[in-house]
């Protein structure tokens, strides 16, 4: 009796013991401007037909672009990339990092063949989008972890606000960590534009995400980019419906982390002496773990940060702690972009 008492007692105690240490799997994913990633040649566009306005990005253009700036940017852009979400998946880094301001498919052929993203075996996406400076979207991915299955690149409806071609909005699907997946990479008409046509941009890309939950309730869906707007912009807030609390994302919206971070103080890139957080990844309530049931069975959000390296940032002058770009006032500093990386993490049950 006393025997099967205790072997009792050690099947609860072991039973118990697993049940508190679950073997959680983590993923990061993340989302980077890489600040007019261009190669030095001059290129029609092959969406269009017409030439790119690539020019100042030639080697007799406005930044004299050679080919040692430009392998010096793919070296810093892969350093970085490379370094994502490391903090936390020492030597893994992101399983996917939508990008933007890339000029084609061969930079990022170059960029993957950097060592530090060679190694990891890193691997990318990208559509040729009808934007006459000729800068595109793109989405890197571990094939370890990441399996894509569909891309397409959804067009922005050109309106009153908008009349000549600008960056649609690159839609990938695929399984991660055995969840089918669907990441929608932006980057929405810039400051130089008025805020409805980035408020149009919002209400597109929440059509878009509302077709593919339709199409398949149980998809998750991340909107990721360079929005060019603050969380709390109308574009993001009101026309795509992101949600600065958890518990408001309730059916038919989405959960932005970020907003949060910037009430905080932080951003990723400044303007007259401000931070603005531009730089988002936004998710659907099928992400989210509002009742705090750590449940885990499928990829649940746990985090989002800015990845603030010091190396991404001036270290003295006018600019101190500013992002560090690549050009300057017309001079080239072999810095990084005019922008921070940004990375969520997601875990579920092995």
């Amino acid at each position: 009796m006393r025997k099967t008492l205790l072997l009792s007692w050690l099947i609860f105690l072991a039973a118990t013991t697993v049940a508190q240490n679950r073997k959680l799997g983590m993923y990061a994913i993340g989302f980077y401007n890489l600040e007019n990633l261009f190669d030095t040649e001059h290129d029609l566009n092959p969406y269009t037909g017409e030439d790119k306005n690539d020019y100042e990005y030639l080697p007799d253009g406005a930044n004299q672009w050679t080919q040692m700036k430009y392998e010096h940017k793919l070296a810093n852009m892969a350093r970085a990339l490379s370094d994502m979400g490391t903090e936390r998946l020492k030597g893994l880094g992101c399983a996917l990092i939508g990008v933007s301001e890339v000029e084609n498919a061969h930079c990022l052929s170059d960029l993957c063949a950097q060592p530090p993203l060679a190694e990891r075996g890193m691997k990318f996406t990208h559509i040729e989008g009808p934007d006459t400076r000729g800068v595109d979207c793109g989405l890197l991915y571990n094939p370890r972890f990441f399996q894509p299955a569909k891309t397409w690149l959804q067009p922005y409806i050109l309106n009153e606000h908008i009349t000549r071609p600008t960056r649609g909005f690159l839609t990938v699907q695929g399984t991660l960590g055995g969840d089918s997946i669907t990441v929608i990479v932006c980057h929405w008409p810039s400051r130089g534009a008025t805020s409805p046509a980035r408020e149009a941009a919002g209400t597109m890309v929440c059509a878009l995400k509302d077709s593919i939950i339709q199409a398949n309730p149980q998809m998750k869906i991340l909107v990721m980019g360079d929005m060019n707007d603050d969380p709390f912009n109308d574009s993001m807030a009101k026309c795509l419906k992101a949600r600065r609390k958890m518990e408001d994302a309730t059916e038919g919206q989405m959960y932005n982390p970020f907003w949060q971070i910037l009430l905080d103080g932080h951003g990723t890139l400044t303007y007259q002496g401000g931070w603005n957080l531009f730089d988002q990844i936004v998710m659907t309530p099928n992400c989210l773990d509002v009742k705090g049931t750590k449940d885990y069975k499928s990829l649940t959000f746990y985090e989002a940060k800015i990845q603030r390296f010091p190396y991404l940032l001036q270290s003295e002058g006018k600019y101190k702690g500013s992002p560090k770009r690549t050009h300057a006032a017309g001079v080239w500093l072999d810095g990084y972009s005019d922008h921070l990386p940004v990375v969520t993490y997601f875990v579920k049950e092995r």
